[in-house]
């Protein structure tokens, strides 16, 4: 119950979709509290136009991306642990396994492994109920693996987990079995945060390599100055809102978090 109250009651604090809830108010208010039902609309608008503006939207990413950068230079472990959250399910008409926006979680965890920094490979992730026939992500992440040149016994996998707590608690119990105590933690950078912070928790010793960047040097120059570019970063951008929406899940899920004890 706890994890299907986790999907679907922050959809109502999402700026969509508390926008739309607004927008829905405002409509029953239209006729008797004409009043309210303005006040409604204009918070509706609000609501979207600064979270769909890129200015803002880069800096609510930042605020989370650049908590954990790349290591440099990558140390040597013995394990690298790849989270989900990165592929979507096989299904008709796709021909084969495809990667989410998030999907250089595996490509980094795989390029980290040919570059020689660990000679092992876990992966980390199930499936939720309602995707119970597919494969887990972590068979989906080892076939990637796999065809990108990993071999199978270089690879271990948690197809349990359905969210980053419960990577956490299976990815530990791995560990402890293998006798593994440095170990790279890959995850988006944004999702960075709350993965080290759980881990932690766990008595683990995570080492961050962060992938999956949104806001780089190159986004934040761009919205310097007076140019072109600067302008049409100031108007609403489908995109910036959707990294408005990542930023603000990544907060609600550090205080659910917290308020549960799990950080």
């Amino acid at each position: 119950m706890f994890l299907i109250l986790s999907k679907l009651l922050p959809l109502l604090v999402y700026p969509l979709g508390l926008s739309c809830l607004l927008l829905l108010l405002a409509l029953v208010w239209l006729w008797r509290y004409r009043r309210y039902s303005g006040a409604a609309i204009a918070a509706a608008l609000l609501i979207i136009f600064c979270s769909s503006n890129p200015y803002i939207a880069s800096r609510l990413m930042r605020s989370l991306e650049w908590r954990y950068l790349p290591p440099n230079p990558v140390p040597q472990v013995q394990a690298i642990v790849v989270l989900g959250g990165c592929t979507d399910v096989l299904s008709p008409p796709r021909s084969s396994i495809e990667i989410k926006d998030s999907g250089d979680r595996v490509l980094h965890g795989v390029r980290l492994y040919q570059q020689g920094a660990a000679p092992l490979l876990i992966f980390s992730g199930g499936r939720l109920d309602w995707h119970s026939a597919a494969a887990s992500e972590a068979q989906d992440m080892s076939a990637l693996a796999q065809e990108m040149g990993v071999p199978a016994s270089a690879i271990l996998r948690d197809d349990a987990s359905r969210n980053t707590y419960e990577n956490a608690v299976n990815t530990a119990a791995i560990l402890q079995e293998q006798n593994i105590e440095r170990f790279l933690l890959v995850t988006s950078a944004f999702h960075m945060p709350r993965s080290m912070a759980i881990f932690r928790k766990q008595g683990l010793g995570p080492i961050a390599a962060p992938t999956d960047y949104w806001v780089t040097e190159q986004l934040l120059a761009s919205m310097r100055g007076l140019s072109v570019a600067t302008v049409l970063n100031a108007l609403p951008d489908s995109e910036a809102l959707h990294f408005s929406t990542r930023a603000l899940k990544e907060y609600i899920g550090l205080l659910v978090y917290r308020l549960r004890g799990w950080l």
